[in-house]
């Protein structure tokens, strides 16, 4: 009928074929001939059953989201559904790869489902700030539940073609070509014939819904959600499936979908999702990239088994070097407890466990790294330690492997001087715990080769990170704009503010938890190092460590901790401290508010991005939420500094820095100079 979409028929049977690369999404070129073709088949009486499926890897996996905050044509999925469920003959959904968002609401049109052994199913919308807006939350629960609806819906995440089977939303899983399984499945329920009931007239699963155990069940994920619009209204839309006739649940989840579409919550999440994709490219086409067989990670410690952990779970062969074998033993006694708690946990088996273990080879020899194709170093952040181990590599590691120093802060360029083969050399930041983890940048060297950083990058990918390359300068992207965020901790701590209020006014932002419980469970130790090694100092955290109280591990930092708990309790003594240390600096405390805690703090977060911008040492504004949403728990709901400066108006945050920076004098606070052309230009991209 197009080139999006075939009919071929197999007897009496007509198959449907949506073939819309790469994932099939439901574009209007796609809609628009297969409300066609539903109606013809629907009134063609020599078509016995209709089975829908599609071309290439997936079924529909989702809406075209391109569209979304767009006039939507005509015919929309809506409608589609609709026509569907007006079919008399029995209509069957053949599901193989993802059946996602649009993609499983076409499917929940149908009389049934079928599905490959390796298929996956869910309704990922709330990811986008969004809900199932094509009936999914109105039909769903009347084939698995509410409770186990509400679940898949809020979660976002999708469940294997067995557990869809068990759970009802899947009515047969095969093995081989699911097609013709799907053909003989449709001609067997046509033959034996019969009143085939659609989906929305099904009403045993909101029958049956215990709604004590699905109320509690929505406030604690409620709570979970910190402040995100999406959950909510996925949880009330799943509700109105129990409580309202079908038709006017249907109608009720189009309102709140209309409404979650046009929020800024939405529009920031959405932001997200196209940035993640924008940072994983690079200039330049058809770079040849590097083979990665193997890769060398040096240092057993928590920062070197976590990233050589990270790499066998994405299936690559491990070499883990350690200066003796004592380090060694510890550091793979380390990996395979890690393990053993994933097991205890269920998110991995016992089988998968001792396969992950078996890519593991550690050595004390640097002569064992030979073989390597990537080598990591993740040793101390020492400058005169890294330039050691990268004098060693070169005598080992063979030509075209790529030697990657896993640094916070050092620069990488002096790293690769120190080698004849700078072109082979770039940074790769593992955010801690690394196995865990999304967030790498990845820091392109001033003679990095293009095909070393393509390699990269295809390789996060396929290790399951989020992958964004900057540039090298102090700190990179994410711990330079965090040190311009932590600048006035201690300054607003001295004129008054509690880390309690502090936190307090983050975690009111949509934070996971603010900067001084961060530290506490980080360990102040950390900062306490970093400081001194470059000559700097924090009273009040400085004094904090002198003590003794490194946070969490200690039962003591800017907080107390009861033995062995994590919650933390507000600490008398830190704020007689702080106030006997601002009287020693003769600064009189007063009352700091929550929209101050958040200038003196976001602002400056967001003006250092600005810098990094314009010195080109981030591509786009949108790699910079990317790092800050994976690596920092920047708010989802926000979309990032950068976006949220887009909401916030920025020329409300020059004013407000002008205003800081003429009171204190700090440069941290004094205006980017592309901070102030977009203010006037109202986009990072005409700002630059």
């Amino acid at each position: 009928m197009s080139d999006f979409l075939g009919i071929h028929r197999n007897g009496d049977v007509a198959v449907v074929t949506i073939d819309n690369p790469p994932v099939n999404a439901l574009s209007f070129h796609v809609r628009e001939p297969l409300m066609q073709a539903l109606v013809e088949l629907r009134d063609d009486a020599s078509v016995a059953a209709i089975v829908i499926a599609c071309a290439g890897r997936t079924f529909v996996a989702g809406a075209d989201i391109t569209e979304f905050g767009k006039p939507m044509r005509q015919p929309e999925l809506r409608a589609i559904v609709a026509t569907l469920e007006t079919i008399a003959k029995p209509t069957v959904a053949a599901i193989h790869g993802t059946a996602l968002g649009g993609g499983l609401e076409l499917a929940l049109g149908c009389h049934f489902r079928v599905a490959d052994a390796g298929a996956r199913l869910g309704l990922p919308e709330v990811k986008l700030g969004l809900l199932p807006g094509g009936g999914g939350t109105v039909r769903l629960p009347r084939l698995v539940g509410a409770l186990k609806a509400l679940k898949m819906i809020v979660s976002g995440a999708p469940i294997a073609a067995t557990e869809a089977h068990e759970a009802g939303l899947v009515d047969a899983v095969f093995e081989g070509d699911l097609t013709t399984h799907a053909v003989n499945f449709a001609r067997e329920l046509a033959r034996k014939g019969g009143l085939f009931t659609p989906v929305r007239d099904r009403d045993e699963g909101p029958k049956e819904t215990d709604l004590a155990a699905f109320d509690a069940e929505a406030a604690e994920l409620a709570r979970k959600a910190r402040g995100l619009e999406a959950p909510i209204a996925c949880a009330q839309s799943v509700r109105n499936a129990v409580m309202l006739p079908f038709d006017e649940a249907l109608a009720a989840e189009r309102a709140l979908f209309v409404k979650l579409v046009a929020s800024d919550q939405s529009r920031a999440q959405r932001h997200l999702f196209f940035a993640e994709r924008e940072a994983a490219k690079l200039p330049g086409k058809d770079i040849v990239k590097r083979r990665i067989a193997r890769v060398g990670v040096i240092g057993a410690g928590t920062m070197g088994g976590g990233i050589a952990m990270a790499f066998a779970n994405g299936g690559y062969p491990v070499t883990l070097l350690e200066t003796s074998h004592e380090a060694l033993q510890r550091g793979l006694a380390t990996i395979d407890k890690n393990y053993s708690v994933s097991v205890t946990r269920g998110s991995l088996t016992a089988d998968a466990k001792r396969e992950r273990l078996a890519q593991f080879k550690g050595s004390t020899d640097y002569a064992d790294l030979a073989d390597c194709d990537l080598i990591v170093e993740a040793v101390f952040e020492d400058m005169a330690v890294k330039r050691e181990v990268f004098g060693k590599l070169e005598a080992v590691a063979k030509p075209g492997a790529i030697l990657a120093t896993n640094t916070s802060y050092l620069d990488i360029d002096e790293i690769a001087a120190s080698t004849s083969r700078p072109q082979d050399v770039l940074g790769l930041h593992f955010f801690s715990p690394a196995n865990v983890m999304k967030l790498l940048e990845i820091v392109r060297a001033d003679k990095t080769a293009p095909d070393a950083l393509a390699t990269v990058v295809d390789l996060a990918r396929r290790i399951g990170k989020v992958a964004v390359v900057v540039g090298v300068c102090h700190g990179f992207v994410g711990n330079r704009m965090l040190a311009a965020r932590g600048s006035e901790s201690e300054a607003l701590l001295l004129e008054g503010a509690t880390p309690s209020q502090i936190d307090k006014a983050f975690t009111d932002f949509g934070w996971p938890m603010g900067p001084f419980q961060m530290g506490d469970l980080a360990g102040l130790d950390i900062g306490w190092r970093n400081r001194k090694a470059r000559g700097q100092t924090a009273v009040i955290a400085d004094t904090l460590c002198e003590q003794g109280r490194f946070g969490q591990k200690t039962g003591r930092g800017f907080y107390l901790y009861e033995a062995g708990a994590r919650t933390p309790m507000p600490d008398p003594e830190v704020e007689a401290l702080i106030r006997d240390k601002a009287a020693e600096k003769g600064i009189s405390p007063r009352a700091i508010s929550a929209e101050e805690i958040i200038e003196r703090t976001l602002y400056p977060l967001v003006n250092e991005g600005a810098k990094i911008l314009e010195e080109g040492i981030a591509a786009r504004a949108s790699d910079i939420d990317v790092v800050w949403v994976n690596g920092y728990g920047f708010p989802i709901g926000r979309g990032g500094p950068m976006f949220w400066a887009g909401l916030e108006g920025p020329a409300r945050i020059v004013e407000r820095l002008d205003y800081w920076h003429q009171r204190t004098g700090k440069d941290v606070f004094k205006p980017a100079p592309l901070l102030k052309r977009m203010a006037g230009a109202g986009s990072w991209e005409a700002g630059g």
